[in-house]
Order: C-alpha cells, then structure tokens, then sequence
C-alpha cells in the first residue's frame, strides 16, 4: 500500500493544530503550557481503546504461552521505541533471547541515525519478517503513527501471509480500519489511540510517540502478567545480574518471605540468581530443583506454588 500526497495531507497526524498556531511567538513557558495542554489528551486517546489493548494483551500472552514470539516492526520513531520495548523484556522478566524482537526500518543503524527513506520500501519490511523466521506460531505488531508507512505494511503482509496474528498500532485511522475485505484486511487487530495534530505540525516523535510508548508498556507487560511472570506487583522473573537488579531482588524476596536479608543473600546465591526460584526456596523449604520442578508444574506461576504454604 503506497502512500500519495494527497493521501497524506489528509491524515490526522498531519494536521495542523489550532493551539500551537504562533508557538514560535511565544515564551518558554507558553510553550511548556501548550505542551501540556496537549499531553492531557493522549491519555484520553489511550483510554478510548482501552478494550483494544486488553484484546491485543491476551492475543500476546496467548502466543508467548505457546512458545511463539512477539515482534514489533516499525521505522524511525515508531521503530525505536519498538526496539527499546523489547530491549527491556529480557532484564525486566528474563524473557528467552529471541521471544520478543523489535525490527527497524534501516537496521541497526537506524537506532542512532535517520535513514527515512528506508520506511518506503515495503518489500524490506516483508524481507524483515522473513529473515526472521516469522511463522504462524508468532504474532506481529506494527507500529505507524500514520497507519501508512510502506515498510510496516509490507512486513504486517507478509506476516499474514505466513499464518501469524498481526495488530497495528497507528494514531490515525486508514481506510479499511473497520473492513476485513479491504486493502488492510492483512490487519488482525487494530489499536488506533486518536492523539489529533501535533504541537509542530507532523512531528509524530510529541504525542503519537508518547502514546505509542504507553501503549507499548501496557502490550507487554500485561502480557508478562497475563503468563506468571509478576508476582503481586513485583517482577519476580528479574534475573539478578548488576547491583541494582541484585538489590532489588533481594528486596523482593525480604518481602514476600519475610527473611532477613542475609538470608535472601544466600537462597538468590542457591537459586543462580533466579529471583522467584528463591522465594519459592525459602517459602516451601526446598532446593533450587524442586523449587523449578513446582515453578513448571504450574506454568511458572508464582502465586500458585506459594498458595497455601506459610512464610
């Protein structure tokens, strides 16, 4: 699907914006007020789609349960974010190496500098997908403040065309956006936050940014939730590997075990740093292997493992 001119001029993210009409004139802190007037509407926006979300959350978990992965596929902004959100899973809830993926138009390169003109090729975005192996025991999203960028649509089809599930993540509403017959029917699940103009008119890195990476928060750690990885509110998947995650996780197993902390110092070092195999040493009173053997029995819920067994 290719993008016209005239096409685009049409788009809500390429409005122009009545509040920020003269911002050029204004001081610093007019600006910083602009700003804020206009923030408080992402958050409506988000909330207008809140089912949406919640559908896409149990469409992720759903695949992560079955050993599927999750990529993001998107360019410059929309794309960065996607890395840097799949980027965090593995220290956040030790996800597996590979189980959650951010793709960029522009490769690697692109994380530091613009390569804009890579974002209108849909034939690299559907070379994305199949370097990497996607298939139909995967799901894909892509993220496009517009809902148009060639290289995210070109990756969602040819994702759909290899059997997985695919969501769009977009700040302004394509043709299509409510027909399965049409052009975009490659598109399983929509997301469609309306953030309207930006501040400086086009710039999708202010509002459809910030809802993007809220959004993004909320698809995968919903998902880490939705598939044991949170205890309570705690991330008790974290695996200890610097100084801060160790302290934290010892904070953590101080407070749901009750134990002293020289004691949760010991059951971490027994349990390979693997925080929540601790708490389950230390609750049920057992070893590291039969700690994993309980943790699998339930799917790796934690709650499940603890019910019934006193601190």
């Amino acid at each position: 699907m290719n993008c016209q001119s005239g096409e685009l001029a049409d788009l809500l993210t390429e409005q122009r914006n009545l509040n920020s009409v003269d911002i050029d004139l204004k001081s610093s802190a007019e600006i910083v007020e602009i700003f804020q007037q206009e923030d408080r509407k992402v958050l409506a926006a988000i909330e207008a789609e809140s089912t949406s979300i919640a559908t896409a959350i149990d469409l992720i978990a759903e695949v992560l349960r079955n050993d599927g992965r999750l990529f993001y596929i998107g360019a410059g902004t929309s794309g960065r974010l996607g890395v840097l959100d799949a980027s965090e899973c593995p220290p956040t809830f030790s996800t597996e190496p590979g189980q959650i993926q951010g793709l960029i138009a522009g490769g690697n390169r692109a994380l530091r500098s613009s390569v804009e003109a890579a974002e209108d090729r849909p034939e690299a975005g559907r070379q994305a997908i199949l370097d990497h192996l996607v298939s139909k025991a995967d799901i894909v999203v892509g993220i496009a403040a517009s809902g148009r960028t060639p290289y995210v649509l070109g990756g969602l089809q040819q994702a759909h065309d290899l059997g997985a599930k695919t969501i769009l993540l977009c700040c302004a509403l394509p043709p299509g956006r409510f027909s399965q017959s049409s052009e975009m029917s490659f598109v399983d699940h929509w997301i469609t936050p309306q953030v309207g103009p930006e501040v400086v008119t086009g710039s999708t890195r202010l509002k459809a940014g910030t809802a993007t990476k809220l959004v993004l928060n909320m698809l995968t750690t919903g998902a880490m939730i939705q598939t044991g990885r949170v205890y309570d509110n705690l991330m008790v998947d974290l695996q200890a590997s610097n100084h801060k995650i160790k302290d934290r996780a010892l904070r953590i197993l101080m407070e749901i075990t009750g134990c002293q902390r020289a004691q949760a110092e010991v059951a971490l070092v027994e349990a390979d740093g693997q925080t929540k195999v601790a708490v389950v040493c230390l609750v049920r009173d057992v070893d590291p292997q039969t700690a994993v053997a309980l943790l699998e029995s339930q799917n790796g819920f934690l709650r499940a493992v603890l019910e019934g067994a006193r601190p």
